[in-house]
């Protein structure tokens, strides 16, 4: 479970560099500079407490799941945005001037990109206790 959440922390900080540095060329940044925040990395592995979800859903179509993963991962993204606000005194993202925030935390415009991280994290999910499975079988 603690490898789990240290490659869902690590995808998710290569997931939003790539982001950010996409983000920066639509914004003229031919370096394609992206960052993250060293606060993401226990954030993108909470990504661990989606593997219940998916194992109790798996059987759902994949606009329901989707649709749970987009609530679970604003639920995460407001909560832990709040707790460092109090720890902080600022959240280190800022979602202010994006349309649809919610007191600058979470954008729902942000909901399809969710969607599809979600079902991301699904299939690497099943790619990771797969890989647990088979290491198990080769060490007997």
């Amino acid at each position: 479970m603690g490898k789990r959440f240290i490659i869902y922390g690590l995808l998710g900080f290569c997931a939003e560099v790539l982001w950010t540095g996409l983000g920066s060329l639509i914004g003229g940044d031919i370096k394609l500079t992206g960052s993250t925040y060293i606060w993401m990395f226990p954030i993108y592995g909470l990504a661990i407490l989606l593997e219940p979800i998916h194992d109790r859903i798996r059987h759902l179509s994949f606009l329901i799941r989707g649709g749970v993963y987009v609530v679970f991962i604003f639920s995460v993204e407001f909560i832990s945005g709040l707790l460092l606000k109090q720890v902080l005194g600022v959240c280190p993202w800022n979602y202010v001037r994006e349309p649809l925030s919610i007191d600058g935390i979470i954008t729902l415009s942000y909901a399809p990109v969710w969607f599809v991280v979600g079902l991301f994290f699904e299939k690497v999910h099943d790619t990771l206790i797969q890989i647990q499975h088979s290491m198990k079988e080769s060490s007997y």
